[in-house]
Protein backbone atom coordinates (compact mmCIF):
# COMPACT_ATOMS: atom_id res chain seq x y z
CA UNK A 1 0.00 0.00 0.00
CA UNK A 2 1.22 3.47 -0.84
CA UNK A 3 2.37 5.44 2.22
CA UNK A 4 -0.08 8.31 1.61
CA UNK A 5 -3.03 5.92 1.26
CA UNK A 6 -2.02 4.05 4.40
CA UNK A 7 -1.79 7.25 6.43
CA UNK A 8 -5.18 8.43 5.15
CA UNK A 9 -6.78 5.07 5.95
CA UNK A 10 -5.27 4.96 9.45
CA UNK A 11 -6.53 8.47 10.16
CA UNK A 12 -10.03 7.54 8.99
CA UNK A 13 -9.99 4.26 10.92
CA UNK A 14 -9.02 6.06 14.11
CA UNK A 15 -11.98 8.37 13.64
CA UNK A 16 -14.26 5.40 12.94
CA UNK A 17 -13.01 3.70 16.09
CA UNK A 18 -14.09 6.73 18.08
CA UNK A 19 -17.47 6.75 16.36
CA UNK A 20 -18.03 3.09 17.24
CA UNK A 21 -17.15 3.74 20.88
CA UNK A 22 -19.65 6.60 20.78
CA UNK A 23 -22.33 4.26 19.46
CA UNK A 24 -21.60 1.81 22.27
CA UNK A 25 -22.09 4.63 24.79
CA UNK A 26 -25.36 5.56 23.08
CA UNK A 27 -26.58 1.98 23.48
CA UNK A 28 -25.46 1.89 27.12
CA UNK A 29 -27.28 5.18 27.73
CA UNK A 30 -30.40 3.79 26.02
CA UNK A 31 -30.45 6.63 23.51
CA UNK A 32 -33.18 6.95 20.89
CA UNK A 33 -32.98 4.10 18.38
CA UNK A 34 -33.09 6.34 15.31
CA UNK A 35 -30.13 8.35 16.63
CA UNK A 36 -28.15 5.13 17.07
CA UNK A 37 -29.07 3.92 13.58
CA UNK A 38 -28.03 7.29 12.14
CA UNK A 39 -24.60 6.92 13.73
CA UNK A 40 -24.27 3.33 12.53
CA UNK A 41 -25.03 4.54 9.01
CA UNK A 42 -22.31 7.18 9.32
CA UNK A 43 -19.78 4.53 10.38
CA UNK A 44 -20.73 2.30 7.46
CA UNK A 45 -20.27 5.22 5.04
CA UNK A 46 -16.86 6.00 6.58
CA UNK A 47 -15.81 2.35 6.25
CA UNK A 48 -16.88 2.37 2.60
CA UNK A 49 -14.56 5.35 2.02
CA UNK A 50 -11.66 3.44 3.54
CA UNK A 51 -12.54 0.40 1.43
CA UNK A 52 -12.63 2.55 -1.71
CA UNK A 53 -9.23 4.07 -0.92
CA UNK A 54 -7.65 0.64 -0.38
CA UNK A 55 -9.26 -0.74 -3.54
CA UNK A 56 -8.10 2.26 -5.58
CA UNK A 57 -4.57 1.79 -4.25
CA UNK A 58 -4.69 -1.92 -5.10
CA UNK A 59 -5.86 -1.30 -8.65
CA UNK A 60 -3.37 1.51 -9.13
CA UNK A 61 -0.41 -0.55 -8.01
CA UNK A 62 -0.95 -4.30 -7.81
CA UNK A 63 -3.28 -4.67 -10.77
CA UNK A 64 -1.38 -2.14 -12.85
CA UNK A 65 1.87 -4.03 -12.12
CA UNK A 66 0.28 -7.32 -13.22
CA UNK A 67 -0.91 -5.73 -16.46
CA UNK A 68 2.47 -4.15 -17.16
CA UNK A 69 4.25 -7.43 -16.45
CA UNK A 70 2.60 -9.14 -19.39
CA UNK A 71 2.23 -12.27 -17.26
CA UNK A 72 -1.19 -13.67 -18.21
CA UNK A 73 -1.36 -15.91 -15.13
CA UNK A 74 -0.72 -12.98 -12.80
CA UNK A 75 -3.23 -10.83 -14.70
CA UNK A 76 -5.94 -13.49 -14.37
CA UNK A 77 -5.13 -13.88 -10.67
CA UNK A 78 -5.54 -10.14 -10.02
CA UNK A 79 -8.81 -9.98 -11.97
CA UNK A 80 -10.13 -13.00 -10.04
CA UNK A 81 -9.17 -11.35 -6.74
CA UNK A 82 -10.98 -8.16 -7.74
CA UNK A 83 -14.10 -10.04 -8.81
CA UNK A 84 -14.16 -11.98 -5.53
CA UNK A 85 -13.73 -8.91 -3.32
CA UNK A 86 -16.34 -6.94 -5.28
CA UNK A 87 -18.82 -9.81 -4.99
CA UNK A 88 -18.27 -9.96 -1.23
CA UNK A 89 -18.66 -6.20 -0.80
CA UNK A 90 -22.17 -6.32 -2.27
CA UNK A 91 -23.41 -8.57 0.53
Amino acid sequence: MEKETGELCLKRLTKIEGQVRGIARMVEDKRYCIDIITQISAVRAALRKVEEAVLKDHVGHCVAHAIASGNATEQRKKVAELMEVLARSDR
